[in-house]
């Protein structure tokens, strides 16, 4: 008989709060999540994360918990969510990192909310960048360019007749096993579960037109105290082998912030108006998020033949 159900129960926040302050960059990929973290880590308060794997590990530990025998036969929810919360207190705990606001990057978290939020026995945190559907899958498509005279990506493998043209690459990356579609669904699904108050949305395009008022923005959702940024000296802050995940140059940031100009028009033209459509769902949130309507989800056209994304966020 499984017991699990009788055994739950509300746990003490202070048992549960982590030791630092964890918030989360949760989005888009190709959004200017990096440049954005690079942006945040100028403040001496602040750490950032490469695109992190620990929201992996604790899922793991949520998903092994139950099919350990001896956890079936007595089980401890309280337990369970305890070891969730000390491998989280554990990876931020390095002592060559002192700071006290942690950001850790990593699109799933969007997926796995409510696991975060008991860990930190808090309401999350989530910065949310993102970015025109056109330009996301424009960026894709000008790095494709840039780098298939010697790479070939997995997704081009796995979609070989779909890959021959613009329009059916770009499907391929709508698809909702990869990176563009699973994070747009991702963000969503975050919506209709009832977490638009936890989520704060950053448009790549105003980050780089008006940057200063996007940071305080930022701040103002942190409850952090303002500081002041230089957006003509940006340092990368993190850095990632992106060979590991099929593409060069993913993760690469520029040092001075520039005024965005659409990608679209030149790469994709004029089909990519099918998906304009698809950033209402966070503007409509940053205009009213009370009432939001979120798009429906995005679904592929056919089998992409690739179980996972094998590309991160940028």
């Amino acid at each position: 008989m499984n017991n699990q159900g009788s055994v739950k129960k509300a746990i003490p926040s202070n048992q549960r709060s982590v030791k630092k302050t964890i918030h989360c960059v949760s989005g888009l990929p190709r959004a200017g999540s990096t440049l954005l973290c690079s942006i945040l880590a100028q403040n001496p308060r602040f750490r950032v994360t490469p695109t992190s794997g620990i929201m992996e590990v604790v899922l793991l530990v949520r998903s092994r918990w139950n099919k350990i025998v001896e956890f079936q036969a007595a089980p401890d929810e309280e337990a369970k969510l305890r070891v969730m919360k000390s491998v989280v207190d554990g990876y931020f705990s390095d002592p060559q990192h002192d700071q006290p606001v942690v950001f850790d990057k990593c699109r799933g978290w969007l997926a796995a909310l409510e696991a975060l939020e008991g860990i930190l026995g808090r309401k999350a945190k989530v910065v949310v960048p993102v970015r025109d559907v056109r330009d996301v899958l424009a960026s894709f498509e000008q790095l494709w360019r840039i780098d298939s005279s010697t790479w070939e990506l997995p997704q081009e493998h796995a979609n070989y007749y779909r890959w021959q043209t613009v329009e059916g690459r770009c499907e391929v990356w709508m698809s909702p096993n990869q990176p563009v579609g699973l994070a747009y669904n991702r963000i969503q699904d975050a919506l209709a579960r009832g977490f638009a108050d936890r989520l704060h949305f950053v448009e790549f395009e105003e980050l780089t037109r008006q940057p200063r008022e996007v940071m305080q923005g930022i701040y103002e959702f942190l409850e952090e105290t303002f500081f002041e940024h230089d957006f003509e000296h940006i340092e990368q802050a993190t850095h990632e082998d992106d060979s590991r995940i099929g593409i060069p140059g993913l993760h690469e940031i520029q040092p001075k912030l520039n005024p965005s100009v659409p990608l679209w028009p030149k790469y994709l033209g004029s089909f990519a108006d099918r998906y304009t459509r698809l950033n209402y769902l966070w503007r409509s949130v940053k205009q009213s998020p009370a009432s939001v309507k979120p798009a429906s989800p995005v679904s592929p056209p056919a089998e992409t033949g690739a179980p996972e994304p094998a590309l991160g966020p940028a």
